[in-house]
């Protein structure tokens, strides 16, 4: 079952708490609704969109927690899908926060309990006497929440990715850790477009006009757009790191194969030589050279010693043992 909480605000602080079922009061001018939903069932979207005003395609929209973070304009109301992100072991967990905002209201949509929403309140007791709060200002105050839920996922995986650089260069990568490298690389990879998506969304709202955004919160608008493009630009830099991790793990790779190949080439070669000459002499001939010489035996197995000395040095030079 779905939780709805819904209140009239003014100035940053909570006036009176409402019902849907109840009738809606007379706003004050700088007053507004803020309508917190959890989980929401299809009867209470329907109530939500009868008394807001909400369009039919943005209810679809946000009865989907898989969407991408996006801004859709509708009138005088604008739906926002922006998405909060949590690593747990080498999966990234996103967690969508929709907004259905407009002048007077404010509708915040989540369909997990872990996604907290910001609490915005702080935000507008800090803010300067200029800036009277309002809708706009809570969707920047989310937004800010959740462009800062990034940073924390986007160490761990810089410190996991860090950790097996140095482990590559003290020793091979074994098999674990290269899939999980793989897995990383994955979700970096995904958080990158999800970043990109985010930056776009927040870009709209600083440089655009867009409706019941006003003036004066573009400014903070602005500043998580800083924020986004720094977190793109950090994740980008370790998509390179890891790309460059399998590479080198490659090239190591091959070299440890070559050396192995090397080695195992060079003792052939060495014990090829006295195979040769014994596969030789042991054939069952009659009249073969050096059979019946006196000095015969000491002579071959010298030669067989001096060849494979011989053979071992010259190996040995070119790093081949």
């Amino acid at each position: 079952m779905g939780k709805v909480t819904a209140a009239i605000l003014r100035g940053g602080e909570v006036i009176e708490h409402l019902a849907l079922d109840a009738r809606m009061p007379h706003l004050a001018d700088s007053a507004f609704i803020w309508v917190e939903v959890l989980n929401p069932l299809d009867g209470e979207f329907a109530v939500l969109q009868e008394r807001f005003g909400l369009h039919s395609l943005a209810i679809k929209d946000s009865m989907s927690p898989t969407q991408a973070p996006k801004i859709d304009v509708y009138d005088d109301q604008i739906f926002v899908v922006l998405k909060m992100a949590r690593l747990l072991g080498d999966e990234i967990q996103y967690a969508a926060i929709d907004a259905f905002v407009s002048g007077r209201h404010i509708i915040t949509v989540r369909h997990t309990e872990d996604a907290e929403l910001a609490h915005a309140h702080d935000k507008f007791r800090n803010a300067s006497a200029s800036t009277r709060p309002g809708p706009d200002f809570v969707l920047h105050a989310i937004m800010d929440f959740s462009v800062n839920s990034y940073f924390p996922v986007v160490q761990m995986i810089e410190d996991e990715v860090l950790s097996m650089e140095q482990r590559l260069l003290d020793a091979f990568l074994g098999r674990e850790e290269v899939t999980r490298l793989f897995r990383l690389r994955r979700e970096a990879i995904q958080l990158q477009h999800v970043l990109t998506r985010m930056s776009d969304v927040c870009g709209k709202l600083a440089n655009l006009e867009v409706p019941c955004i006003g003036t004066d919160v573009k400014p903070y608008f602005r500043d998580v757009h800083d924020q986004l493009v720094r977190l793109d630009g950090m994740i980008g830099r370790l998509v390179d790191v890891i790309r460059a991790v399998f590479e080198a793990s490659n090239l190591l790779e091959q070299q440890r194969q070559g050396a192995s190949t090397r080695k195992l080439a060079g003792w052939a070669a060495i014990l090829g030589a006295p195979t040769a000459i014994a596969g030789i002499y042991g054939m069952n001939f009659s009249n073969m050279p050096e059979l019946q010489a006196r000095y015969g035996y000491p002579i071959v197995v010298g030669l067989i010693l001096s060849i494979c000395l011989g053979l071992y040095v010259r190996f040995k030079k070119l790093r081949w043992l």
